[in-house]
């Protein structure tokens, strides 16, 4: 029998097993996936949103503001990179000047600080390289960029590192109340748990709906992004934003924390909760919007383009509490932009509702601070020489377009809930991330893979079951007979 159970590993079912690990409490993270960071928390925009886009009163609005003044002191206590790099919502014309006077008046029932209005010259001075036809901006101070990976991946090892555990491949396919909680179905066998966390993203409507009163309805909304190679620099310093439509907060161009240039998201409801193909006619419409924001995009250095799902819920809003219908089970709903940024807040709200259900008491030795991924880049030439004369690993390369060594790779591996993928590897340590996308450098690390995890390179996976990346030849399997 656990306390908890939390369905969705996330980036708010992190967080929310992170602040609970703070109490003496056994709980578990289940995920249908070979991996934390899967879902959407693997496919966004990589922003921390500063807070004058939600409607002033809603909960997003508050964990919001809430989430983006906590980022900094958790990257620091995580060991995660973050930075604080500003935001620009843009407008073309006169005529829409009153869309950002609404989105500064917002902002500021928010309490979001130090927001204010830039005319074109001063525009310029800031940021060359915005649109001619640009003759405004709200100007957000504390926005900032953050890795979405390594802030997942560094939650749930610091959950992990205070006693949590994590079920990876182990999909929720029921939930029964019973006496003194619930039994939750999975394709692995059942778990008893007293109290149930919902963090299941564009899933969460389907266990909220078991017993809720009043249903949810969550729609996979699909963003498609392109992302530059790094080496052309960085054609601007702020997230760039036009002014936001129904649909979310638009086509985007920012820089992210490893020096690339992204782009996007588009906004495409579907049916399909697994559908994150890109489409020619998303991409379209996402480059025609981006070059209208930031001229001269070098979009013949575009190295890669993907897709993730929001979990968009009909009311554009978190849902976040206990169901009254069934107490102990919790949402953690509708978690979509800016959810990301909220996640601290959200974490801390929902372990704040479930220790007080429990009552649980806070333990005494809670270890807050965690150490992330050695980056030999970071070290002075005489300290690298020394890294190397100590441990070899670190003096040799294996990602070329990253510079990433052996010994990060197999860091990676061997960290509490270390990596298991070709994916897991890259989302660690950057390894495939660039500009060849994997094609000099996935056969090595898959090697490294095999060895360490003790398996034969054809069990090696990009991402879990069903996604095998090699295959054993009849011909070497048959020692060459025939040949």
């Amino acid at each position: 029998m656990y306390d908890v159970l939390i369905i969705g590993a996330g980036v708010s079912g992190c967080a929310c097993a992170r602040e609970l690990s703070r109490y003496d409490a056994r709980i578990l993270v289940i995920d249908k996936e070979d991996d934390v960071c899967c879902g959407t928390s693997k496919a966004n925009s990589a922003i921390v949103h500063a807070g004058y886009d939600a409607a002033p009163g809603s909960l997003m609005a508050k964990l919001n503001v809430e989430g983006n003044a906590l980022m900094g002191p958790l990257a620091e206590d995580l060991d995660i990179p973050f930075r604080r790099n500003g935001s620009f919502v843009v407008c073309f014309s006169e005529e829409d000047r009153p869309g950002l006077q609404k989105l500064l008046e917002q902002g500021r029932a928010n309490g979001v600080p130090d927001l204010r209005i830039l005319e074109r010259d001063e525009l310029r001075a800031m940021e060359p390289n915005l649109s001619d036809d640009i003759v405004a901006a709200l100007y957000a101070p504390t926005a900032g960029i953050i890795c979405p990976f390594t802030l997942t991946i560094a939650l749930a090892e610091n959950a992990a590192a205070n006693g949590v555990e994590f079920r990876f491949n182990t999909a929720a396919a029921d939930i029964r109340k019973v006496d003194g909680g619930f039994v939750v179905e999975t394709d692995q066998g059942p778990i008893e748990t007293k109290t149930v966390i919902n963090a299941a993203g564009v899933y969460a409507d389907q266990f909220h709906n078991l017993f809720g009163a009043k249903k949810l309805h969550i729609t996979p909304r699909r963003g498609d992004y392109c992302l530059l190679d790094r080496v052309v620099g960085l054609p601007v310093e702020r997230t760039i934003f036009p002014l936001p439509s129904k649909f979310g907060k638009g086509i985007l161009v920012a820089p992210t924390v490893h020096g690339n240039t992204i782009l996007g998201p588009t906004a495409i409801d579907l049916d399909d909760k697994e559908s994150t193909a890109t489409t020619a006619a998303g991409l379209e419409a996402l480059l025609a919007q981006a070059t209208r924001s930031v001229k001269d995009l070098p979009l013949k250095q575009i190295i890669t383009s993907f897709a993730g799902l929001r979990a968009h819920e009909d009311g554009h809003e978190f849902v976040i509490g206990e169901l009254p219908e069934a107490p102990g089970f919790f949402d953690c709903a509708g978690i979509e932009s800016p959810g990301l940024t909220s996640s601290p807040a959200i974490g801390k709200m929902v372990a704040g509702l479930v220790s007080a259900k429990l009552g649980l008491a806070q333990k005494t030795d809670f270890i807050s601070q965690r150490k992330g991924i050695l980056d030999p880049k970071t070290l002075s030439l005489e300290d690298y020489a020394a890294l190397v004369q100590e441990q070899p690993a670190y003096g040799a390369v294996v990602c070329r377009c990253e510079t990433v060594t052996e010994g990060e790779i197999l860091d990676a591996i061997r960290r509490p809930l270390g990596a298991r993928s070709l994916d897991g590897v890259k989302r660690r340590t950057r390894a495939t991330m660039g500009r060849c996308q994997g094609g000099f450098c996935s056969s090595r690390v898959m090697a490294i893979l095999a060895r360490e995890l003790g398996v034969p390179l054809t069990a090696v996976t990009k991402c879990g079951p069903g996604s095998r990346l090699a295959v054993e030849d009849d011909w070497e399997r048959r020692g060459g007979e025939g040949a």
